[in-house]
């Protein structure tokens, strides 16, 4: 087991429906991950922007996209992970996928489908939990507005890194900021929020804000606006001996997810 983690975080604008495009810019940034990296992260939809025209971007799970970025990990020697359009069975998922160096995966299909620019009606909501073993670390993986639900994050499976890839708009980017820091604190452990960049073709502007809090609140990347690639090291040694002092996940409410 490792005690540290290298993560890398890509913050990126994205064409509006060109996976192509996308995959080719995304590789500018891939080229500048350090060697020392154990895992990148990709916003939301990171091949389309948040579309609601899901057939014109949809991909399978042997796909090329995932091939892609079966080819980067191997490349790289670390995980890739990132959300995008997926079709199964008739059926379209925004599913946030992780790739290991080794060809293996593992996915989280969105929960909490943003009714607001209608991702329920063209999306299938996803009902499965995502918990994840990398180099002795547990992950939990989610998807942009699943960060306004705490109870479906709640740490009841003792993770101790929590994701959250998104395309979290301006207007509303106080609560990005807040929300991540406060899901850090309450389940004492590290977040990681990865925004994108830019403007889609809804003329909705994107300021970025990507950042990682440690389980008190503390940012080891700071949100900005700039594009990039943002790297930092979490250490899970650390982060066992403040739980241990603070024991505040002992005292948690019990419930149940229906």
């Amino acid at each position: 087991m490792e005690t540290k983690l290298n993560v890398a975080l890509i913050q990126t604008d994205l064409v509006w429906e060109q996976p192509d495009e996308n995959r080719k810019h995304i590789e500018f940034y891939l080229n500048k991950v350090s060697k020392r990296a154990d895992v990148v992260f990709l916003p939301e939809m990171f091949t389309s922007g948040f579309t609601m025209n899901p057939k014109s971007v949809a991909e399978s799970m042997s796909g090329t996209t995932i091939t892609w970025m079966k080819n980067w990990s191997v490349k790289l020697g670390a995980a890739i992970a990132g959300s995008l359009v997926v079709e199964e069975n008739g059926k379209f998922y925004n599913r946030f996928v992780w790739v290991n160096d080794d060809g293996s995966t593992h996915y989280y299909n969105k929960r909490h489908l943003f009714t607001l620019a209608g991702e329920d009606q063209v999306y299938e909501k996803g009902t499965d939990q995502c918990f994840l073993n990398f180099k002795g670390w547990n992950v939990c993986l989610r998807i942009c507005y699943d960060l306004r639900f705490p109870v479906w994050s709640r740490n009841k499976n003792n993770y101790d890194l929590l994701v959250f890839v998104a395309n979290w708009p301006a207007p509303r980017i106080n609560a990005w900021d807040a929300l991540l820091k406060a899901r850090a604190i309450e389940n004492m452990s590290y977040v990681i929020g990865v925004n994108r960049i830019g403007k889609d073709a809804k003329k909705n502007e994107y300021p970025g804000h990507s950042a990682v809090y440690d389980l008190l609140g503390h940012a080891t990347i700071s949100p900005g606006e700039e594009g990039g690639v943002l790297e930092t090291i979490l250490d899970k040694k650390v982060q066992d001996e403040v739980r241990t002092n603070l024991n505040f996940l002992e005292d948690q409410d019990p419930f149940l997810l229906q």
